[in-house]
């Protein structure tokens, strides 16, 4: 990608899966990247392979859910690489005891949304103070295909990816004047560790009947669209919302 070489970012949830194989990315790129998860040593292990290939990248605890937490990985960034240029918000988690509406609990919904959308909204009022200041950043946040799927096995995940879409649109059309972007990337089915121990190899196989495509997703295929949208390349890319999922769901 174009513009990378010189770019800081955070990547949040980056101690397995999709933000590891983005801060992997995103430092072959020649990025400077900060990596926080809340198992801080799955962090700082995904760091020390960053380095050992020769890129620059620290690895520290992050709650997401946390204001305290959110602003001191942005102060990391900023302490140890100089500056804040894209934040990618990559934490999901929470969907246990998550079915339909009438059994939902409560808690089950307020966990869900403190770690699917307030996280993100934290993240936002972390990080967009310094990146208004350098004048230009990009915010990218991952949702998921559950946000317009449908999905009668579960409401409260749906619920909450959804309010990252609204989320992204309003940072877009608010601070897009003064250089700043917002996007949302949708996986559809991706392969990531937690995915592979809890999907059976028939659940695999049924998915894969559900997708034009001849395989399921791999983290890799969202770092790519990660990497892009935190480019140079990606510059002209604001306030939308990307599905990368193989064709699972055919979206405009």
């Amino acid at each position: 990608m174009r513009g990378l070489s010189e770019k800081i970012g955070i990547v949040a949830g980056g101690g397995r899966g999709i933000g590891a194989a983005t801060a992997k990315r995103l430092a072959s790129e020649g990025a400077s990247v900060v990596i926080g998860d809340i198992m801080g040593d799955w962090a700082r292990e995904v760091a020390d392979a960053i380095k050992a290939d020769g890129g620059k990248a620290i690895g520290v605890d992050l709650d997401g859910t946390s204001e305290d937490s959110q602003k001191a990985i942005v102060e990391a960034a900023v302490s140890e690489f100089g500056g804040l240029d894209f934040y990618h918000s990559n934490l999901a988690g929470g969907t246990e005891g998550d079915i339909d509406a009438l059994n939902c609990s409560l808690e089950t919904l307020d966990k869900s949304f403190a770690i699917n959308a307030k996280s993100h909204f934290i993240a936002t009022q972390a990080a967009l103070p310094v990146m208004l200041q350098r004048g230009s950043g990009a915010m990218i946040y991952t949702s998921s295909g559950a946000a317009s799927g449908g999905s009668p096995w579960q409401v409260a995940y749906p619920m909450t990816k959804n309010a990252i879409h609204a989320l992204a649109r309003h940072v877009a059309s608010k601070w897009g004047k003064k250089g700043i972007r917002a996007n949302v990337i949708c996986p559809g089915v991706v392969l990531t560790e937690a995915v592979k121990i809890h999907m059976t190899d028939e659940q695999v196989e049924k998915s894969l009947k559900f997708v034009p495509h001849t395989r399921l997703g791999e983290p890799d295929d969202i770092a790519a669209a990660v990497a892009f949208l935190a480019s140079k390349d990606g510059e002209w890319v604001n306030g939308q919302v990307w599905h990368v999922n193989g064709g699972m769901q055919f979206r405009d």
